[in-house]
């Protein structure tokens, strides 16, 4: 069936993109304002854009028109933040700092989390995040009246100290990470513990395949 977003309303287009997209890593921004107010709110239109240089991108929604909510406010007056990434353990405390919560109010608190200084920006992180990049604001692309997609650089990485199997060589224990995801609807999200191996094919390799495929 097909959906032609020119005849599609905005609410049944993000339903659509929500529930076909999935999942989508959460992206849990902490920002500081210019009067040192901390604010942690999670975002699922995110991923990472590249790698050399390394770059996330993530997108705020926001509450009304000319408003990308705390986070892109912050971002855009500071031009530092830090993208954490939740695991399963911490999915309840994720969700209490989605809350509408005044801009003076501590989500952070309101979950009972607590934070960790960075290295290289004046943001903390989430302390009990298993994951978190310290970034630097590339741009911020402005793509409606109140949605915008924010580029930044990586500057640092930690990893729980538990989830690296060689620090020299940045193995990464990755299931132990326990990460969750975004899936459809208004509450539904996934865990990467359901997982499959399918190695990449070298060209070299592919003749052979083929030919023994068509057997």
């Amino acid at each position: 069936m097909l959906f032609d977003f020119a005849d599609t309303s905005n609410q049944n287009v993000y339903k659509l993109l929500v529930a076909t997209i999935g999942p989508r890593p959460i992206a849990w921004v902490t920002t500081k304002d210019v009067d040192g107010t901390i604010n942690a709110a999670p975002f699922s239109f995110f991923n990472a854009m590249s790698g050399n240089p390394p770059v996330l991108a993530f997108g705020i929604g926001g509450r009304a028109p000319g408003d990308v909510k705390d986070t892109g406010g912050n971002i855009r007056r500071t031009g530092q933040y830090v993208i954490n990434l939740c695991s399963f353990e911490l999915a309840e405390q994720m969700n209490i700092t989605a809350i509408d919560f005044a801009k003076n109010d501590d989500e952070l608190k309101e979950a009972g989390l607590t934070t960790a200084p960075s290295k290289y920006v004046n943001v903390p992180r989430i302390a009990e995040a298993p994951v978190a990049f310290e970034c630097e604001r590339l741009v911020i692309v402005d793509v409606g009246i109140d949605r915008a997609v924010v580029l930044g650089k990586v500057v640092a990485c930690y990893v729980r100290d538990d989830c690296v199997l060689d620090q020299d060589r940045c193995y990464i224990d990755t299931p132990k990470l326990d990460l969750i995801g975004r899936m459809h609807g208004a509450g539904w999200y996934a865990r990467t513990t359901d997982r499959f191996e399918l190695p990449r094919i070298p060209v070299d390799e592919w003749p052979a395949r083929k030919a023994k495929a068509a057997e």
